[in-house]
């Protein structure tokens, strides 16, 4: 039986996060019935060399085309439809964040099967028309949470529900190694670490957690707190700058980007996304799932994505850009042991594997692109 061919297309690499999402489902596909290529912009980006090392088909192309002048747009419309044309997908899943509808055009001409992830609760303002078209040319719409179908496509027939999963397995490392168990038998004054995980922007709202924090640093001076995440913008540097006038620079390390964050996920016991509730916010996030899955206590913004993450832990949602809220629950959380916290994190790491692993994911797109394919 012949293979049905997705050609998985998403601008870059040089943020993980969404990269690494569409490579666990590009590789995860069932080999005996799908074949998988990728098509991206530009090979930039640390993440770039494992879509390479995957044995995937990789297409470096400028598949995305500038909406004017009108002239020109249909130009690279026609260009970009006859390479859609020449790989012969039988469908193309993008994996683009923003509201380009330029690629749905080329795949419409192309007389391929086009469908997008909705990643993000972005869609009013300028880009609002633009949103509406994308998603009137795509053949099926995948959201990635509930609040998406209530605010954006209520009576839209082509959204299908497919959440985040996380390799379960990689990230739950055995009950042995956990580091809060390495703490039992030290004393109290030993260094306790927070941990927050996150694509340095303003919307993740760090500068909350850092006042949160701050509340708390000298009443539980055994804590600390990591910030893992790519801090050489200049969100990083207002980031620093706050800490530095916190005095808090022995209290707080900045890791930097980390490809792999499990080495600091197993350093900490309490996760947090202090995500805002305005802009783009969340659609699934991923850093949350992974910290979940390691066996962590979290606690995260009580926002469109995360709500339907945490719809088991309702207590853990957080009131957004509220650092007194967060500095209660965080230290309620914190006076705890880490006996306690590591218990309470393995129920977090069951739930995750029963509601958010990685074959559930691949398993829902499987079923979408089959979906499709019979339209």
């Amino acid at each position: 039986m012949k293979k049905i061919k997705i050609l998985f297309t998403i601008p870059n690499f040089d943020t993980a996060g969404s990269g690494k999402a569409l490579l666990n489902i590009a590789k995860g596909l069932d080999k005996n019935r799908f074949e998988a290529e990728i098509m991206c912009l530009h090979s930039r980006g640390a993440f770039f060399k494992e879509v390479q090392a995957s044995g995937l088909n990789v297409h470096v192309y400028p598949y995305l085309s500038p909406a004017r002048p009108y002239l020109q747009l249909l130009k690279n419309v026609y260009r970009v439809a006859q390479k859609f044309k020449a790989i012969n997908p039988d469908v193309i899943h993008s994996f683009h964040y923003a509201a380009d509808y330029t690629e749905a055009m080329a795949a419409r001409l192309a007389g391929k099967k086009w469908v997008f992830t909705k990643k993000n609760m972005n869609w009013g303002g300028a880009s609002k028309n633009a949103w509406h078209l994308r998603s009137f040319l795509a053949h099926r719409i995948a959201i990635q949470n509930t609040d998406m179908k209530k605010q954006f496509y209520a009576k839209n027939h082509k959204t299908r529900l497919i959440p985040r999963g996380v390799n379960t397995q990689f990230f739950n490392a055995p009950k042995s190694a956990t580091p809060s168990d390495s703490m039992q038998d030290k004393p109290a004054t030993d260094r306790r670490f927070l941990i927050c995980v996150a694509n340095f922007v303003p919307v993740k709202g760090i500068e909350y957690l850092l006042q949160a924090f701050n509340s708390l640093a000298h009443q539980y001076p055994q804590w600390h707190l990591l910030l893992v995440g790519d801090d050489s913008n200049e969100y990083g540097k207002f980031l620093k700058d706050m800490v530095q006038s916190l005095t808090l620079e022995d209290r707080v390390k900045f890791t930097g980007k980390v490809l792999d964050v499990r080495k600091f996920l197993k350093q900490a016991e309490i996760f947090i996304l202090p995500t805002k509730d305005k802009g783009r916010r969340e659609g699934s996030p991923v850093a949350l799932l992974e910290a979940m899955a390691s066996g962590k206590v979290v606690l995260a913004s009580d926002i469109p994505g995360v709500r339907d993450q945490l719809k088991s832990f309702p207590q853990h949602l957080v009131q957004p850009e509220n650092a007194k809220d967060l500095a209660n629950k965080l230290e309620a959380l914190m006076t705890q042991s880490s006996q306690a916290l590591n218990s309470l994190g393995q129920e977090f790491a069951r739930y995750v594997q029963e509601q958010h692993n990685i074959e559930q994911e691949i398993e829902r797109h499987q079923n979408l692109y089959l979906e499709i394919c019979s339209l």
